[in-house]
């Protein structure tokens, strides 16, 4: 993976937040968004334990499945073409947490699969 570079394309929120009321849960993968980490442009809408400025990634010479869950048997729920850009938001082991922006769709994907 090439030296990590932060996103920059996306504003970090101005609060204050406050939770004003029940929001509908987007489907899993739809989102950024985990129980204890989401992207730093939902902090406005969704909570999160932590939020994260990504970094920007791209995906390597082949395409490759996002995962609902870091597990080779997990569900595959989008494609992303080989050179696509992605922000990297979690990397644990060999697996990538990423997403193609705040409005997702977001999932995992080995790390060999970036560039």
């Amino acid at each position: 993976m090439a030296s990590p570079q932060t996103a920059a394309t996306h504003a970090i929120p101005e609060g204050p937040f406050c939770l004003s009321g029940p929001i509908a849960r987007p489907a899993l993968g739809e989102l950024p968004l985990r129980g204890d980490l989401a992207h730093v442009a939902l902090a406005g809408t969704h909570l999160a334990a932590h939020y994260v400025v990504p970094m920007a990634g791209n995906i390597g010479g082949a395409a490759v499945a996002l995962k609902l869950i870091p597990s080779d048997d997990s569900e595959s729920h989008a494609q992303l073409a080989a050179g696509s850009t992605v922000e990297v938001l979690d990397i644990a082991g060999d697996w990538v947490w990423l997403c193609c922006g705040p409005n997702g769709p977001a999932g995992y994907c080995r790390s060999g699969a970036l560039a």
